[in-house]
C-alpha cells in the first residue's frame, strides 16, 4: 500500500513538473503572468522568454527522471532514481523559496518532500 501512495506521490510532482515545463517554454506570457504577477513587473514577461525557457527545459528533465523512476522494474534501482529526482526538486523549492518566494516552498518543495517519505518508507 504505502508503494502505491508512493508512486502516485511521484506522479503528482511529475505532472506539477511537466505543468511547469509548459508554462515556462509556451505560455510564459499569458499563464506564467498569471502565476508570477506579484513576483514580476508585467513589462519584464515579453524580456525574460528565453530565460523562463530555459527553467521550463530543466523542470522538464526533472518530470522526465520521475517518470523514469516509475517505469524502471528493477525495485532497487526505481527507489534511488525516485531518491534522486524528488531531492533535486526538493533542492530547487527550497533555493527558490529562500531566493524567491516562500510560496514555492508549499508548491514545489512540500509535495516532492511528502513523496520523497513515501518512497523511502515503501523501500
Amino acid at each position: 500500500m504505502l508503494s502505491v501512495i508512493a508512486n502516485i506521490l511521484v506522479a503528482v510532482v511529475a505532472l506539477e513538473h511537466l505543468y511547469i515545463l509548459w508554462m515556462e517554454m509556451f505560455a510564459w506570457e499569458t499563464a506564467g503572468k498569471k502565476t508570477f504577477k506579484s513576483a514580476l513587473p508585467e513589462a519584464l514577461f515579453k524580456p525574460t522568454k528565453g530565460l523562463a525557457a530555459n527553467q521550463g527545459l530543466y523542470n522538464g528533465f526533472l518530470a522526465a527522471g520521475l517518470i523514469w523512476s516509475l517505469l524502471i522494474s528493477d525495485p532497487v534501482w526505481s527507489v534511488n532514481v525516485g531518491i534522486f529526482f524528488l531531492s533535486c526538486v526538493i533542492t530547487a523549492g527550497l533555493y527558490g523559496a529562500f531566493s524567491a518566494t516562500k510560496k514555492i516552498f508549499f508548491v514545489q518543495a512540500l509535495p516532492a518532500i511528502l513523496a520523497l517519505v513515501f518512497v523511502l518508507l515503501a523501500r
